[in-house]
């Protein structure tokens, strides 16, 4: 049964050599993993991955061969007439028609929503499924999991499902864009080649032909001249949007990111979830203990960097308006402000955006975060690309 997920590993680009899957072997034979999937996961990271780079193709790799399994409890493993508690649960999920959701009303603010919901907390004896006020399952409540409210704090589910929700109750675990991805096409890299200024500086220490030449005929023996090497020195600060509605566009972004770390010398690159806050970081594994205030890229970078932003833009107004408003923390400042001293701070920079531009029409917070850029939000196409290299060159 493990067969695939060895080759699954190979196909994700795992090295995992055969000593190493041997022992992973015993490990299971010794029993150390137990029934527990999460352990099994531990202990099969711990073996076979050797370098950290690694651990994001790993952990896609054992997505792909063991996707659903953690839902299913230990005695479904044990007796085949048990059935996972989550898929029955899901099965009472309240599905609801376009004109059972347009009935259901928002909570009007998110100061409104937040307020309710200190509420339910205090008077909330209890486990509730369904139903329109109580936290629970399935229902129309603005929280819980599994149900519908235009405008929600979700609280437990495992991934967003209607993308409604202005806060988010739970710690998400994101992954880091992988800068080793093979592009479909490298009509990408032509695009950023646009952004490229090259100057020579540094130790001489690449041949200079034309030099060599000239000299050797000046004095008749051969005189090897040596010149600085030419380097790309434009410098470029990525700042990537990662998790929620950005999953979808996970296989653009790393084929972007890719191509930005082969084609500019002088990049540094920070994540950030939904907008621009108080912070951001460089591992999403670490996201909550290892952040970078956002001040330091304010006053470490100066004006001469190029800012490019990725990022869907789609998110609750709130997120962009309002102090606390972020998705998954409390932020003392709106990240309207913070945009506007990246704009002021660098005055080079873009927003490029993975939806369809036909489509921006369809979000709000897309509408505000454009004009908060003013205009220079490009599509993330090879046209965008274009775009977005001449507006910054």
């Amino acid at each position: 049964m493990f067969r695939p997920f060895l080759d699954a590993l190979r196909r994700h680009g795992v090295p995992v050599s055969l000593r190493e899957w041997l022992d992973l072997m015993a490990a299971m034979e010794a029993g150390v993993a137990g029934w527990s999937v999460d352990d099994f996961h531990t202990v099969g990271r711990a073996i076979l991955v050797k370098d950290e780079r690694h651990i994001d193709r790993y952990d896609r790799a054992f997505a792909e061969s063991f996707a659903g399994l953690e839902s299913v409890p230990i005695e479904a493993l044990v007796s085949e007439a048990a059935l996972p508690r989550d898929w029955l649960e899901k099965l009472a999920e309240k599905l609801l028609t376009p004109e059972e959701r347009a009935a259901v009303e928002g909570s009007g603010s998110f100061e409104a929503l937040m307020e309710k919901l200190r509420q339910r907390l205090a008077e909330q004896k209890g486990r509730h499924q369904g139903g329109n006020k109580w936290i629970g399952t399935a229902g129309t409540s603005p929280y819980g999991a599994y149900g519908y409210n235009p405008e929600g704090v979700r609280i437990g589910q495992d991934e967003s499902r209607h993308r409604r929700a202005v806060k988010v109750w739970d710690k998400r675990e994101f992954r880091d864009f992988d800068d080793t991805v093979e592009l479909g096409t490298r009509n990408i890299k032509v695009a950023l080649k646009r952004l490229r200024q090259w100057a020579r500086h540094g130790a001489a220490e690449e041949l200079d032909l034309p030099g060599t030449i000239r000299a050797t005929a000046d004095h008749g023996y051969i005189d090897v001249q040596t010149r600085p090497e030419r380097r790309n020195a434009v410098k470029v600060l990525l700042l990537l949007d990662v998790g929620g509605s950005m999953d979808d566009h996970i296989r653009v972004v790393d084929e972007l990111f890719s191509a930005a770390r082969a084609e500019f010398r002088n990049l540094e690159h920070f994540y950030f979830h939904n907008c621009l806050y108080e912070s951001v970081w460089r591992n999403n594994r670490r996201r909550w203990d290892e952040t970078v205030p956002t001040w330091d890229l304010l006053h470490r970078y100066g004006r001469d960097w190029k800012v490019i932003v990725v990022g869907d833009a789609s998110m609750s107004p709130y997120e962009i308006v309002a102090p606390g408003g972020a998705n998954e923390h409390w932020n003392p400042e709106p990240g309207e402000l913070w945009l506007r001293r990246l704009c002021e701070t660098w005055p080079d920079h873009v927003w490029l955006n993975p939806v369809p531009e036909r489509h921006w029409g369809h979000t709000q917070s897309i509408g505000m975060i454009g004009r908060i850029f003013e205009n220079r939000m490009m599509p993330l196409t090879l046209e965008g690309l274009t775009r977005a290299m001449r507006t910054l060159g």
